[in-house]
């Protein structure tokens, strides 16, 4: 399966989250809390099985942070051989993952926004350039954007909105100086993301 390119809201409105967690794609979920196409409105179309929840969760959680399923399943199966809660250390993976780091330091407005700059070259890890949106941030990382890249009209927009909003609280920003430091992995309450991780576990567990 190729990564996913069409609309991020009609994809959103069919799993129910907003998977831009932008205010635009919300407001558009707020007017249609539905399904699109024309049975989206159905309803008492039967209980859904098991298999499906969990189906549907494990889609929610990949398509949230933009991964095929290839990558998804290799994450996981890595967080299966590391120690700690389960749940949580997979999201900690997807948490660590560069272009995610991007745009929870407010770099980028989106994971998909974040991945093309990511992928342009735009992106240092401690004042080297990194061009791949699925590197590993480690503790005490320093995420920088180019200085050649400061200047982009959206990147600058996003500087300006991050100024008026507080960081992810494992993350420190300045930006001022367009840095940010991984300062800790996100503890489980730190993630407000509406995924119940324990249907995914059982999805890959049948």
């Amino acid at each position: 399966m190729g990564r996913f390119s069409g609309s991020i809201v009609k994809q959103s409105r069919r799993e129910g989250i907003n998977l831009a967690e932008t205010e635009k794609v919300q407001k558009y979920l707020d007017r249609r809390p539905y399904a699109p196409g024309q049975h989206g409105q159905r309803r008492g179309r039967g209980r859904p099985s098991d298999y499906s929840v969990r189906l549907r969760e494990k889609q929610k959680l990949s398509r949230l942070y933009g991964m095929n399923e290839k990558q998804f399943r290799n994450l996981f199966e890595e967080a299966t051989r590391q120690p700690g809660v389960l749940g949580t250390v997979f999201l900690q993976l997807l948490e660590r993952r560069l272009d995610n780091v991007v745009f929870r330091m407010g770099f980028a407005s989106t994971r998909r926004q974040a991945r093309q700059f990511v992928g342009h070259g735009h992106i240092l890890v401690n004042g080297k350039k990194v061009d791949i949106a699925s590197y590993r941030v480690k503790i005490g990382d320093e995420i920088t954007v180019a200085e050649k890249s400061r200047s982009m009209g959206f990147v600058q927009e996003n500087m300006e909105a991050m100024k008026r909003r507080r960081p992810s609280p494992w993350l420190e920003v300045n930006a001022e100086t367009f840095t940010g430091t991984f300062n800790r992995l996100p503890a489980r309450e730190d993630l407000a993301l509406p995924i119940n991780e324990n249907f995914i576990i059982e999805y890959y567990s049948r």
